[in-house]
């Protein structure tokens, strides 16, 4: 196992993982309370990349990551992860919902 201290190099070596052999690609999410720490961990049985932190303002971090995980998920593997983001979807979904006041 290969704790990466970079989150840009985790992202990119976990998305090249992914790439390789979608099939058995996995990407896990542990978050222990009573430490405080969060370990996200992608798996192929032959490369095992692991990424540990204890910062809050990682959580923003890992919520892009998910949104990029989702979208190579569903979309496939050749599809170009620079336009995922996490708040645009989020603010997208919010200005459909149509809240406020109607003129």
């Amino acid at each position: 196992m290969v704790y990466i201290d970079s989150w840009d190099d985790f992202v990119e070596r976990s998305i090249q993982v992914f790439r390789a052999d979608p099939q058995s690609t996995r990407y896990v999410v542990k978050y222990r309370h009573c430490e405080g720490k969060l370990v996200l961990k992608v798996t192929d049985n032959r490369v095992c990349l692991k990424f540990k932190t204890d910062q809050a303002q990682d959580l923003k971090k890992m919520e892009k990551l998910n949104n990029i995980f989702f979208t190579l998920m569903a979309r496939g593997p050749d599809v170009d992860v620079s336009e995922v983001s996490g708040k645009e979807t989020l603010e997208q979904q919010a200005s459909k919902k149509g809240r406020g006041r109607r003129q």
